[in-house]
């Protein structure tokens, strides 16, 4: 058990290689597991966990080393969401998503955009929060002022992870009269932005992944992501995005795993009385084509589904070698199963029919896109095309 705290990290040296940044989270992970299950139980807004991610530097990651970041590549945060997913699934999701919407800017924005909020996310310690679903025509935004130099977001999402303990916020919505998604970033608590904090469900408690209502959210159109004199000009690279949280999802899983396992060889050992990553496509954006994009979609799609039968199986058996008496409420261990049954989604579920052939699946984020989308590639030789769940 680490004996390191917050008040080190500030008077040590920053972490420098990716290593330092692993075991940085190794040690955020041994502080959030001293009360992983009553925080579990409890449920709270995790305003001191989000805390802990900022004065541990974690927050920082992927943000350019000129601007206080940490200057770090994807493969090591992943590595890093699945440290902390260990201890605390929710927190590894959380942070997850949080690396995501800060990567958003540059998935989908101008350069000169993405410069801008990297380096003020950097400088500010910004925690992102996301109130996305684009397969849904929730949030309208409409323009508006003297010269039409402002966009108004207006609308519900069902989900908006990260909302109450963010510091800003990654809306979407179609503009009116079109087809067009437009992505913003906002500060969380601008007005129009309410969240609704009726997150409550089984697992992933503190994801805070609540529904969000947009009564009209106003920000300029040169906030709007990717668009120049009010034209988005697409790229291959735009559609990596669902690619590159599916990889999140993946080392969140396998961190819970992880965390299931070590937990409950503790319990074992103290308690029970026993009865018996190399992803270059983010380096160069504008070298990735179609087929390189395909390629690695179904790689993804491979590791994604035997990640969540990996910890489907290893939250469940657990109880196996952990006893009966380790079932009470107090250990805590049911969380690790709850949690990777219940990460909160990404997009809307499909249809009933399709998750019944598709089983083991997690409820919000189905493995039989990723299944077929392999198969199809084995029998046919067929890439997958950029969809919302691909």
């Amino acid at each position: 058990m680490s004996t390191v705290t917050p008040a080190d990290w500030q008077t040590g040296p920053a972490p420098r290689s990716a290593q330092d940044w692993i075991a940085r989270a190794a040690e955020v992970a041994a502080l959030l597991d001293t009360d992983a299950a009553a925080r579990d139980r409890a449920g709270a807004t995790p305003h001191a966990e989000v805390r802990l991610l900022k004065d541990s530097g974690l927050v920082t990651l992927l943000g350019p080393t000129e601007h206080g970041g940490g200057g770090q590549d994807w493969p090591t945060a992943y590595r890093v969401v699945r440290e902390v997913a260990k201890a605390d699934g929710s927190i590894g999701q959380l942070l997850g998503y949080h690396y995501l919407w800060n990567w958003a800017a540059r998935l989908v924005g101008t350069r000169e955009q993405w410069e801008h909020v990297e380096a003020e996310a950097a400088r500010n310690q910004w925690f992102f929060g996301g109130a996305v679903n684009p397969r849904d025509k929730d949030v309208t935004v409409t323009e508006d002022g003297d010269d039409r130099d402002d966009l108004v977001f207006t609308g519900r999402k069902s989900f908006s992870t990260g909302s109450k303990v963010s510091d800003v916020t990654v809306l979407e919505g179609v503009l009116e009269r079109t087809e067009q998604h437009v992505f913003a970033i906002v500060p969380s608590d601008s007005e129009g932005l309410t969240f609704l904090d009726d997150w409550d469900n089984i697992g992933q408690r503190l994801t805070e992944s609540g529904g969000v209502i947009l009564d009209g959210v106003r920000t300029p159109w040169s906030s709007a992501a990717g668009y120049v004199d009010k034209e988005f000009t697409p790229r291959t690279y735009n559609t990596l995005n669902v690619r590159t949280i599916q990889l999140v999802f993946v080392n969140v899983y396998l961190g819970i795993a992880a965390g299931a396992l070590e937990t409950a060889a503790t319990y074992t050992r103290t308690k029970a009385r026993s009865v018996a990553e190399g992803q270059k496509l983010h380096d160069d954006p504008d070298a990735v084509t179609a087929k390189t994009r395909g390629d690695f979609e179904v790689r993804v799609a491979a590791v994604k589904a035997r990640a969540t039968d990996v910890a489907l199986e290893i939250g469940n058996r657990i109880f196996e070698v952990t006893g009966a008496r380790s079932t009470a409420t107090t250990e805590g261990l049911d969380r690790f199963w709850r949690n990777v049954r219940t990460r909160p989604p990404a997009t809307r579920p499909p249809p009933l029919n399709e998750v019944l052939r598709a089983a083991p699946s997690v409820l919000h984020d189905p493995v039989a896109y990723q299944r077929r989308e392999v198969g199809r590639w084995v029998l046919e030789g067929e890439l997958p095309e950029p969809t919302w769940y691909s």
